[in-house]
């Protein structure tokens, strides 16, 4: 397929076009080249290359940061996404847009499944909802891909950062770390979610999937399992979310569970614990063996 990429200088993006290259003509955009909150020159772009499937990574998901700018949350992650969806029918183009675990409350208390009710309780989950319902509403060719608790190499080198290098630093720094241990996820690492959309895309199985790394931990338990691979010793303490003083609500337990791809037999998706021990070892190619 002609496959175009948006966002594609991300931590997932970047996994996409290595994942993609060998086996998909890619035109890999990112913000430099097209804004997706530009719809003429979005369209342009469209019209140009015509593809045959985009994939949308494009978000602004600074979760606390979109508490105090709804404008440029909704701009982004709901109003561009509906001009994207109807440039993509325009053209014929299929499209595979990125979405997230906290379109839910985390109140149900076990995994998510696609055909549970979302029930946003921040200003980013409600923007992602939005974006998802002009999709569904635009278009018949599509995959929605909700996901969780993002970590990739790409983050390691320094476009952006993620959980992981951050807790890192801190711990090589000597810093005193606390941890919220009252919000559940399934952290999911990069390489595994973009061979799973690749597996995923190959396919007309159109329509919303979970795509999350199986098994769920607290952002203390992920914390403590990162510093155990990495062989540190930091002082780390949990805390409460109240204790945090994060701007925005976040949902007490997100894990998702990859239903749909479990139907169509294509969950490609390991224990988050394999995924972050083979994050760590790819690090060592940006970082050196000792980073």
């Amino acid at each position: 397929m002609r496959i175009m990429i948006l966002g594609a200088n991300g931590q997932l993006g970047s996994d996409l076009v290595k994942v993609l290259a060998g086996d998909h003509d890619l035109l890999p955009l990112t913000h430099q080249d097209v804004d997706i909150c530009e719809p003429v020159g979005l369209r342009a772009v469209l019209r140009r290359h015509q593809p045959e499937m985009v994939l949308n990574m494009a978000a602004y998901h600074r979760v606390d940061d979109c508490e105090a700018n709804a404008g440029r949350t909704f701009a982004v992650n709901a109003l561009a996404v509906g001009d994207l969806a109807l440039a993509c029918r325009e053209v014929g183009s299929a499209l595979c847009h990125i979405s997230t675990d906290y379109v839910f409350d985390g109140q149900k208390g076990s995994a998510y499944v696609e055909t549970d009710l979302p029930k946003p309780i921040n200003v980013y989950g409600v923007s992602k909802l939005a974006g998802e319902h002009f999709v569904c509403y635009l278009m018949d060719r599509y995959f929605i891909v909700r996901t969780s608790g993002l970590f990739g190499v790409a983050g390691s080198s320094g476009k952006g950062g993620n959980f992981v290098e951050l807790m890192l630093r801190l711990a090589r720094e000597g810093r005193d770390i606390r941890v919220v241990d009252d919000q559940v996820l399934s952290p999911t690492f990069t390489v595994d979610l973009a061979r799973q959309i690749k597996a995923l895309i190959e396919t007309e199985a159109y329509g919303l999937y979970h795509a999350t790394s199986h098994g769920a931990c607290s952002w203390y338990d992920f914390t403590r399992q990162i510093f155990n691979l990495a062989r540190l010793s930091p002082s780390l303490a949990p805390q409460t979310t109240a204790e945090s003083g994060a701007k925005a609500t976040r949902p007490a337990h997100s894990e998702l569970a990859n239903a749909a791809l479990q139907t169509i037999a294509l969950d490609l998706m390991r224990p988050w614990q394999e995924g972050l021990a083979a994050y760590m070892e790819a690090r060592k190619a940006v970082h050196g063996e000792e980073g």
